[in-house]
């Protein structure tokens, strides 16, 4: 009896540090998440996000990250602006309505993460890395951004070939483990 009862708690207890280890490395997207910008011609937030989020700071290799930003929810504050910044000339939002991140590797720097990826953004598609920290607390996370994207390489504006083709992001995103 002994001789089957201990290799089916063996069993029980790795089926449960699985379930354990997938369940902390799935994160649900929580409100309060910001995505904000700041450049030569405006500042301002996206105020629309969505996702997947899976991440393990103890083996970073497994992470995936697939998040959407809906470029309508542009908000800078003034009416004007965000239409302008939605038209055909800056964004074109009916045509691409979507800014696409998907991490294709994730890596431990000296001062948290860097995701490795590929950013879609109005039609283009390029490498890209946005550099991260993450903190735990519990069953609760938080990723912090800070990060510059060059405008001209998506074909948004065109290219003065100075520090005004940047756009300065800052992005905070809440987690909840699943």
């Amino acid at each position: 009896m002994k001789k089957i009862l201990y290799p089916a708690a063996a069993v029980l207890v790795l089926l449960m540090a699985a379930f354990t280890f997938f369940t902390t490395q799935n994160w649900k997207i929580s409100s309060g998440y910001s995505v904000k910008f700041t450049g030569k011609y405006a500042d301002g937030a996206f105020e629309s996000m969505k996702g997947t989020v899976v991440f393990d700071e103890q083996d970073p290799a497994s992470a995936k990250f697939d998040v959407l930003v809906d470029v309508s929810s542009i908000n800078t504050g003034n009416g004007l602006k965000n239409r302008h910044a939605r038209g055909e000339k800056w964004f074109d939002a009916e045509k691409y309505p979507y800014i696409h991140f998907i991490s294709s590797e994730v890596v431990k720097t000296a001062t948290g993460y860097d995701a490795k990826g590929t950013l879609d953004m109005h039609g283009i598609k390029k490498p890209f890395t946005i550099p991260f920290t993450f903190t735990r607390n519990g069953d609760k996370g938080v990723f912090h951004g800070t990060f510059k994207v060059n405008r001209g390489d998506f074909g948004i504006t065109t290219p003065r070939g100075d520090e005004s083709d940047y756009t300065h992001l800052t992005v905070t995103v809440p987690v909840t483990a699943r």
